[in-house]
């Protein structure tokens, strides 16, 4: 099941934002990630987190449309981000696109990113969408679906990420170390049909950005 997730940061829709949504098992809006898809007409069926983004009346008129509202309280141990993707999991999710996570605060921005290396979520696509752009964790072997000239970064997660390597880059890696804390992997290029990224051990954060983006 696809399950598509609105946070509460700046949102900018991808491309395909209608297809994606309409072929969602269910739409689930991380407190204010309700405001977003308020603009775009569209009921979440869940509603989570301590609810400190939207008003009293904005939470009855959702359980009135007939959104699940779950509230906890503003004193908790998670983000509401966190929440949301603990509760599409525990609903089965097999996909979890996840739209509003950027911008904003930057301790929020970074640790919504973050998120993707938490092992609860270790066995399922965690894609996150900003306009036609996308980041999504590396743990062992992928197939890039993008463009040629899409710009490709690799960023090691909590440590060095070992025995990389690439095919379809402008830059290939063939079995190599990308450093936890250095940039060598930013700014790669897709310059085959078919390209692919594995790894022997570690994380990889993956972002990729259209061709047009500077």
């Amino acid at each position: 099941m696809r399950i598509v997730i609105f946070a509460n940061g700046d949102f900018e829709a991808p491309p395909d934002l209608e297809a994606l949504l309409d072929s969602a098992g269910a739409i689930i809006a991380a407190d204010g990630g309700a405001r977003h898809l308020a603009k775009l007409k569209r009921r979440p069926d869940v509603v989570i987190g301590d609810l400190d983004s939207l008003s009293k009346q904005k939470v009855a008129a959702l359980k009135k449309e007939g959104a699940h509202v779950l509230d906890f309280p503003e004193d908790k141990d998670q983000t509401d981000l966190e929440l949301a993707l603990q509760h599409a999991v525990m609903i089965g999710a097999e996909e979890i696109y996840v739209l509003g996570a950027l911008g904003g605060r930057w301790d929020h921005s970074l640790a919504n990113l973050l998120l993707a290396a938490n092992p609860t979520f270790a066995g399922l696509p965690l894609v996150f969408l900003h306009g036609a752009e996308q980041a999504f964790l590396i743990r062992d072997a992928v197939r890039l679906d993008a463009p040629l000239g899409t710009r490709v970064s690799l960023i090691p997660v909590g440590g060095d990420a070992k025995g990389v390597s690439t095919a379809g880059l402008e830059f290939p890696l063939e079995n190599e170390t990308l450093a936890f804390g250095a940039t060598r992997g930013v700014s790669n290029v897709i310059n085959e049909a078919e390209a692919e990224i594995g790894l022997r051990k570690g994380l990889l954060l993956c972002l990729l950005s259209p061709p047009e983006m500077e």
